[in-house]
């Protein structure tokens, strides 16, 4: 069965536990799921930021990755950056922003080409194994500020002002 399937079967549950329509349902169910989703993103990215920036970059990838989003949000979707503009950035953030620069890439956030970045046009398709390692907040956010759709107020996390 796929996993469709499944959720609509949830939906079908909630709606008979509630009386709600179905796409009342689904827009509940999937508002609960980005609630919690950036409730993990804001518990884990917290214990690394110390007064707006970095205390430390995480060993482990899956907490990466949820870090480099909520560095991410610093950059405008859209706008190209030469690297000492990123850099600039990314010194607000850490004093590593060669690291920082180069995941971004390889978490494929940033994209590079002819000594030029921009954020990705649209969210990466991730391999089962990548899915793994990457936090689902990711599925929830990065649609729509890749896409513009968030006020800088919306965009900005726990990082820096």
């Amino acid at each position: 069965m796929t996993r469709d399937s499944d959720f609509k079967r949830v939906v079908r549950a909630r709606m008979a536990e509630t009386g709600e329509g179905y796409a009342a349902a689904r827009a509940a169910l999937e508002q609960e799921a980005y609630d919690a989703a950036l409730a993990e993103q804001r518990r884990v990215v917290d214990r690394f930021v110390r007064d707006g920036r970095l205390a430390r970059v995480p060993a482990k990838r899956t907490v990466r990755a949820a870090v480099l989003l909520e560095v991410l949000s610093r950059f405008e979707p859209g706008r190209d950056y030469s690297e000492p503009e990123v850099n600039d950035v990314l010194r607000g953030v850490h004093e590593d922003v060669a690291y920082l620069r180069r995941e971004l890439v390889n978490y494929h956030y940033l994209q590079r080409a002819d000594g030029r970045y921009r954020t990705a046009a649209q969210a990466p398709i991730r391999s089962v194994v990548e899915r793994q390692e990457i936090p689902d907040w990711e599925a929830h956010w990065l649609p729509g500020f890749l896409a513009g759709a968030f006020p800088r107020a919306q965009r900005t996390g726990r990082l820096g002002p």
